[in-house]
């Protein structure tokens, strides 16, 4: 057995293998709402063998979108369609997971595939954004209203909201998505908080947002049950959230218990210099996994490819989780695929056993 597909247990739930559907954003709900649009799509990825097949970026308030497109969990009525997503995917033996976002001053756009463009407040479906700090994310977005402390009890309120509706629908694992330049990353990264509030200034005041986040989600999220957090683990500016400040914020969610780190990187700032590349961000997570070794795990995401890719970031302990992103968008059936060249066993849904 591969180290990809041998199998996994946190907590009270065991992962049948190592893969990761990434949240991707998928712009295709109306309301919030999750459609049969979702159940197929979400339950191909599950058909196809991934361990586990997390939902996209879904707003914890309808403000909190990042587009008119993204799905939501604000309302209790967004169970409904939920409940049957993760039924799927449980009846497939893979774990439903889903991420719990806002989307701070990069939400109301309108977007759909490789388009987008911002939406104003006074615009049809626009909405006031808000963040940290009056700091725009670029000249062509809106400039966002800086958070009182009210916005940011009610907003931490809304992700407690959220978790209990995901515990609802079924859900075995929550990500708290603290990544790519919204709300919660916002509040960590020096480039868009100018805070000189308790949430503002130093590294602890400016993870304090997040911290308590954690902390009240925890007082409705079953104990047995998983939770994730995903970073960017660099701002790719100098002056901006480094390396050496995820590895001391990742030590920090440990002592927190969050069961996985999920490591990105970038979606600050609209000008960074990324260098793009097959498994770009691994970098990153070696360095969390060498430095925690085992206080939880760490997951790895960016231009993984293949399954000897996958394999040898396994086997060389550069990481314990490979989400994967844009190759299941193009082959859904990846995991089954991958299985068979590392030699494997997986099982396979009857009706494609002829197939693998």
């Amino acid at each position: 057995m591969s180290k990809l597909f041998s199998p996994l247990t946190v907590k009270s739930v065991t992962f049948r293998n190592r893969i990761i559907t990434s949240p991707m954003c998928m712009y295709m709900a109306e309301d919030g709402f999750a459609s049969d649009w979702h159940l197929v799509h979400y339950g191909s990825r599950a058909m196809g063998g991934a361990g586990t097949v997390m939902l996209e970026a879904t707003a914890v308030r309808a403000d909190g979108r990042i587009g008119i497109g993204d799905l939501g969990i604000w309302k209790d009525e967004h169970v409904e369609m939920l409940t049957k997503v993760t039924s799927f995917i449980k009846s497939t033996g893979s774990v439903p997971a889903i991420q719990l976002a806002h989307a701070g001053r990069k939400g109301s756009t309108w977007a759909s595939g490789r388009e987008s463009r911002p939406l104003m407040p006074h615009e049809k479906d626009g909405w006031e954004v808000i963040a940290p700090s009056a700091v725009p994310f670029s000249s062509e977005m809106q400039t966002p209203r800086t958070m009182t402390l009210q916005d940011i009890e009610e907003i931490q309120q809304a992700f407690v909201d959220a978790t209990m509706r995901a515990l609802k629908a079924g859900f075995e694992l929550i990500e708290i998505h603290s990544a790519h330049g919204y709300l919660i990353n916002e509040f960590l990264s020096p480039i868009p908080n100018k805070r000189t509030d308790h949430y503002g200034g130093s590294i602890e005041n400016r993870a304090r947002f997040l911290f308590e986040i954690i902390d009240k989600v925890k007082t409705v999220w079953p104990s047995e049950l998983p939770i994730a957090v995903r970073i960017s683990a660099t701002d790719w500016m100098e002056e901006g959230w480094n390396i050496d400040d995820s590895v001391w914020l990742s030590k920090k969610l440990s002592e927190k218990g969050i069961d996985i780190i999920d490591v990105s990187s970038g979606g600050t700032v609209p000008n960074a210099k990324i260098t793009v590349g097959s498994g770009y961000q691994l970098p990153f997570a070696s360095t969390i996994k060498r430095e925690l070794k085992d206080q939880l795990l760490v997951g790895t995401v960016g231009m993984i490819t293949n399954a000897h890719q996958a394999e040898t970031i396994l086997t060389n302990g550069d990481a314990d989780l490979i989400f994967i992103g844009r190759e299941l968008l193009r082959n859904p059936y990846f995991p089954l695929e991958a299985a068979k060249q590392l030699r494997s066993e997986i099982p396979v849904p009857k009706p494609y056993e002829l197939a693998f």
